[in-house]
């Protein structure tokens, strides 16, 4: 069959709605530029013009030519270059959105894929298309799921009332101030405008929503939401960390096994939680200085970016500023947990460390008969809320910025005991703190809680627990553990575990 035929038969079977999706996941905003290949025009005319055309005309032809430029271009593309285009990161997300969609073409070459996912060093377990969804493309099209035509509408009023935004910018008024939503697909077209521009104009990143989140406020629940959704809801689904489908995340575990009694078990632990939540997982016994040189080198690569989160676990002896390698060099805790946030692949992403080591040698020791012989070893306000509002200072939008951001922004670093203080372990089990963490997070998968949420229970739970020391003294001790947090968001766990499915996004 002829090429252009069978082009437009897979355009034609293609419903609206998923095609106005299909737009939005190929047009992802976050993609890397300039890459090779890339020629730094702006590009508005592609993301905003044919999502802004659709909706004044109710006609979806230039969505529908939009999508056949996209597949006569990768119909041609030779993949033969050593450096990863731009061509190479549109295929894989135009194809892990086709898959996602159920709208693969049957004339794509999967061939081509596979050699692409070479070009980025992908192993079999990320071949997996859902690594290559963008999760929070997957979270606005959830919101957008979540909203009527009329909740757009509303949405769409509120934004063309701030005049500083919009002024000067054509497709606003190719829309026009009043527009029907309720057409099959049309709803979605304007939804995916609004975050397209909103994003384009540095308002909105996939961490900052605020913006976002102010124009659904102004929403009327009553006309604005599909049953059984709030605007509450809604809002609420913006304020966790994008880490939707299948991978949770990438998890890096280093452990010293030299001189650390338990410590294999310590390994074998954090591997089965990390895949328990649906993580991929790298492992290094007996990191030195330059492994973890080697390791952030490694996660420089471009194929890291299609990961939500980060999250290392770090294991070994140490005292209050550094740790213990495998060869017995030392590294400074503050030079490890400074140098890994700064990795471009995880910006604006969720980065959780576990650091797992002494800090020091005291302990918050228990004297008493009853002791011996016993051890196992605020309120906000609503946004929408008008009255509150007026008694608050008033931040306009001219003084505030998402372009740039602190390096540890986002970051979390959960310590397993306190400053000056030992971390206790079991002779066979290894790190108690490790094994107690895993417990808890392998029970609350499902339960919708959040990591501060886990790691607050762990608190708990440790502080519970009477250890003793090992030398001659033999003193019962309790241990206290904290975090440092500096994340804008909530993480949350997932509801279910995300299994590795027969998927791949290219043959096997």
């Amino acid at each position: 069959m002829d090429e252009v035929i069978q082009v437009t038969q897979w355009i034609s079977s293609i419903t609206p709605r998923k095609k106005a999706k299909l737009f939005f996941f190929a047009t992802h905003a976050d993609a890397p530029s300039p890459m090779v290949g890339s020629n730094d025009v702006d590009t508005h005319e592609e993301t905003q013009l044919p999502l802004a055309t659709t909706v004044a005309l109710h006609n979806f032809k230039n969505i529908d030519e939009f999508l056949k430029k996209k597949v006569n271009t990768f119909s041609c593309y030779n993949v033969i270059e050593n450096e990863i285009t731009k061509t190479d990161y549109e295929y894989l997300r135009f194809y892990s959105a086709c898959k996602y969609l159920d709208v693969v073409p049957p004339f794509l070459d999967l061939e081509k894929i596979s050699a692409i996912q070479n070009k980025f060093e992908m192993t079999d377990e990320e071949r997996d298309y859902r690594l290559l969804l963008d999760s929070a493309d997957l979270v606005l099209e959830k919101v957008c799921d979540s909203l009527k035509p009329a909740g757009v509408s509303q949405m769409w009023t509120a934004l063309r009332k701030d005049r500083n935004l919009i002024r000067g910018v054509k497709t606003i008024d190719i829309i026009g101030f009043f527009v029907d939503p309720n057409p099959t697909g049309i709803k979605e077209c304007l939804f995916f405008f609004i975050v397209r521009f909103l994003q384009k104009a540095d308002k909105i990143n996939r961490v900052n929503t605020n913006r976002l989140e102010r124009l659904i406020a102004q929403c009327d629940e009553s006309s604005s939401c599909e049953e059984g959704k709030t605007i509450d809801f809604i809002i609420d689904s913006l304020r966790f960390y994008p880490t939707e489908l299948y991978p949770f995340g990438f998890c890096l575990i280093m452990c010293v096994i030299e001189g650390r009694d338990g410590a294999v078990q310590e390994i074998e632990k954090t591997m089965e939680i990390s895949r328990h939540l649906g993580m991929i997982t790298h492992t290094e016994k007996n990191p030195t200085k330059e492994t973890i040189e080697l390791v952030k080198k490694e996660l420089m690569k471009p194929k890291y970016q299609f990961y939500s989160s980060f999250t290392c676990w770090f294991m070994s002896h140490g005292d209050s500023n550094s740790m213990v390698l495998a060869d017995g060099e030392t590294i400074e805790r503050e030079w490890f947990l400074t140098s890994f946030p700064d990795i471009s692949t995880f910006q604006l992403k969720p980065k959780v460390f576990f650091m797992v080591s002494c800090r020091g040698a005291n302990k918050f020791s228990l004297k008493g008969d009853e002791f011996e012989g016993q051890s196992a070893t605020c309120d906000y306000y609503d946004i929408g809320s008008a009255l509150i509002r007026n008694r608050m200072l008033d931040i306009t939008d001219s003084v505030r910025d998402i372009s740039y951001v602190q390096p540890m922004m986002d970051t979390l670093v959960a310590y397993s005991t306190i400053l000056d203080h030992l971390s206790g372990r079991a002779n066979t089990h290894g790190s108690i703190y490790v094994d107690r963490a895993c417990v808890l997070m392998s029970e609350n998968i499902s339960r919708g809680r959040s990591l501060t949420e886990i790691l607050e229970h762990l608190s708990q739970d440790m502080h519970e627990i009477l250890q003793e020391t090992m030398d001659e003294d033999r003193i019962v001790y309790k241990q206290a553990r904290h975090y440092d947090s500096f994340f804008r968001k909530t993480l949350k766990l997932p509801y279910t575990r995300h299994p590795k499915e027969d998927v791949h996004s290219a043959p096997q």
